[in-house]
């Protein structure tokens, strides 16, 4: 797991604020090139990229944010429509697979999407997404059998496992690096609004002459409009590694690391799935499934080792970073918490407000509306100052507080409570979520972008499906006790009922219990699982380097103006920079730049100073690279040599 040794890789990073230390050419050096590398900045050795016009971008970006909604609706869309669906298909043994199956294809693909955008153009690899998204749609909404809809959700999760970091790297080359904190809140804005949408949507579409074969016909509008932009108004200038031929090109697509990550994630999401809603969890088949995710995952971190210096999927410069490390852990945190509340909220006001499927989800709306309010706020303060670090631990709090709040609805809570702790849960999931994304874009090198989105992505989709198993499974375990402690009534019966038919044929004197059962079981089972969840983001959070996306540094032209006289200075046969002529045109030409003022290169002596230091430094990611990494171990030495040479 290292960067790989090959100057094909060496790319330089043009919207990122940080590259990896490089070794410097020794048989050439300038002063002013050396005493710019001292300045903690990285290089830009290129002219700076070209963006497209404002109304360009605004038109691409729309695109996008559409692909992102139906990724995003796709995945709560299904819920209302599983009854019809059972119904028409006599096929309730099937009911897991629905969801399973698009969530298994989803993320165990993720990783690979980003090892092959770090490969192949991101235009090509992008619209083959939306257009196996498109597929996969299509069998779903003209299936004729329970078999045929499971083969077209997974063919629907596997093209969207490349969409979302698609649409991250083509807004990287549409948009300067200071300018995305404001539209890539706006990402995280639809997936909030189509997290509440997608069961109104849902159960609007089963409830209609549309039935709810439209809750998959509605992505071939929208999803046809996104290719027909990104295919006649995008225009991508990338520079990819390039590799000798196809064997070399599948060598370094790591499809062992694939063979090994894809099953172990399906046993696991397999396994709690099934844990505790179908089988009981010492039941042999789940045993078996979290032995083998076990098993499979140690040798996925075992191959990956083994690879480091040549083809690992998650290379290690990546995973042990510092902001990518805490970020994945954020991403976690906040799709467990967004997507639980989300799901289960509907449900508290169905059985314990009696509210109809429609209701509940407009009573859903001040989330809805706090998600989207808290990204465009934050990302635009953000695109302000540069810093996106105290958004996030600002955001993960107000998170924690207010699904703590939740946990202490009762029968009795008012129109007030429930909306406004609604509004500072989804202020705190707003303020939160899309930063990690920005902070891959800050800190990692351009070519190590796609890997890096692509594990946050992986982060978040996982969060969201472990603890939406882990809340149904506490519902279902807590709801079950309380109700075997009232006497007169069958558990089974009132479980096998959907949330407004709790109390249906039952004693009026007993319906009251069961209500308090009910909604015992969601506040201190679902919503108290996603309180531990969204307390341990703050951490998290703080974790984070406090890194701004204004600090990118770059040549200015009057820089590279002078870089172009000394080099020809050099090839007249002077020593360097000392040997500028100071007076006549030479003088004349250097002195009429702006050249800010130039350090002289660091010492030899200094640089062992210079390493130890960076601990107590705010580099620490550099620090704790060249400690733990051992393959970027030899760059302070490279380092150390190069300065040497100098004299």
């Amino acid at each position: 797991m290292s960067r790989p040794s090959s100057a094909k890789y060496r790319n330089d990073n043009a919207d990122s604020a940080i590259d990896l230390p490089q070794p410097k050419d020794k048989h050439r050096k300038s002063y002013l090139r050396e005493a710019q590398s001292a300045s903690d900045g990285p290089e830009a050795d290129e002219a700076a990229p070209v963006y497209p016009s404002a109304t360009k971008t605004a038109i691409i970006m729309v695109s996008l944010y559409i692909s992102i909604f139906l990724v995003a609706l796709d995945r709560t869309i299904i819920g209302p429509a599983i009854p019809a669906i059972t119904n028409e298909f006599n096929s309730i043994g099937d009911i897991g697979w629905y969801g399973s199956a698009y969530m298994l294809t989803a993320a165990g693909f993720m990783l690979l999407y980003g090892r092959v955008y770090t490969f192949f153009p991101t235009k090509p690899v992008f619209m083959s997404g939306i257009c196996l998204f498109e597929t996969g749609s299509v069998v779903c909404g003209a299936s004729t059998s329970s078999m045929m809809l499971i083969i077209g959700r997974a063919i629907a999760g596997l093209g969207s496992g490349g969409i979302f970091t698609g649409a991250i790297l083509i807004m990287l080359n549409t948009v300067p690096l200071a300018k995305r904190p404001m539209l890539q809140g706006l990402f995280g804005a639809c997936f909030g609004v189509a997290s509440v949408a997608g069961p109104l949507l849902g159960g609007a579409f089963t409830e209609s002459k549309a039935t709810w074969r439209w809750c998959f016909y509605i992505n071939l509008p929208l999803g046809a409009l996104t290719i027909l932009v990104v295919c006649f108004m995008l225009k991508l200038e990338e520079k990819k590694p390039k590799l000798a031929n196809w064997k070399e090109t599948i060598k370094h697509l790591d499809p062992l690391g694939t063979a090994l990550f894809l099953p172990s994630i399906t046993c696991l999401l397999l396994a709690l799935e099934w844990g505790a809603a179908d089988y009981p969890w010492s039941a042999p088949r789940i045993i078996a499934l979290l032995v083998v995710f076990a098993v499979l995952l140690v040798a996925f971190v075992a191959w990956q080792y083994f690879t480091r210096n040549t083809t690992a999927t998650v290379p290690a410069r990546i995973i042990i970073q510092r902001s990518i490390a805490f970020g994945g852990a954020s991403q976690f945190c906040v799709g467990a918490t967004m997507l639980t509340v989300s799901i289960y909220i509907p449900l508290w006001f169905q059985a314990i407000k009696g509210a109809s499927a429609v209701q509940s989800g407009v009573n859903t709306i001040p989330l809805v509306l706090s998600v989207v309010v808290g990204s465009i706020m934050s990302g635009g303060l953000v695109q302000k100052i540069g810093y996106y670090t105290p958004f996030m631990i600002l955001g993960s709090c107000l998170m924690a507080i207010g699904t703590g709040l939740i946990t202490t609805w009762n029968m009795s809570t008012n129109s007030s409570m429930w909306i406004g702790y609604q509004v500072i849960v989804g202020f705190g999931v707003g303020s939160t979520m899309q930063h990690p994304n920005i902070a891959v874009q800050t800190v990692l090198p351009k070519h190590d972008v796609p890997i890096g989105t692509a594990l946050l992505s992986l982060c978040q989709t996982l969060g969201g499906a472990v603890f939406t198993a882990v809340g149904q499974n506490l519902y279902i375990d807590k709801f079950t006790a309380g109700l075997e402690r009232i006497d007169g009534i069958d558990p089974q019966r009132i479980l096998g009922s959907g949330a407004t038919d709790l109390t249906s044929g039952v004693q009026p004197e007993l319906q009251q219990r069961i209500l308090a059962a009910y909604n015992n079981s969601l506040t201190q089972g679902t919503f108290f699982a996603a309180l531990i969840i969204a307390c341990l983001a703050v951490p998290a959070a703080l974790g984070m380097e406090w890194r701004s996306v204004k600090e990118k540094q770059v040549l200015t032209p009057a820089t590279r103006d002078v870089e172009k006289e000394v080099s020809r200075i050099e090839r007249s046969g002077f020593g360097g920079i000392a040997a500028i002529p100071r007076t006549g045109s030479h003088e004349k030409d250097v002195g009429e730049l702006s050249l800010p003022p130039v350090r002289p290169p660091i010492p030899a002596r200094n640089s062992l100073y210079r390493i130890s230091a960076a601990q107590f430094s705010g580099d620490f990611s550099s620090y704790f690279h060249a400690k733990v990494n051992p393959d970027l171990r030899q760059e302070p030495n490279t380092r150390r040599q190069d300065e040497e040479g100098v004299f």
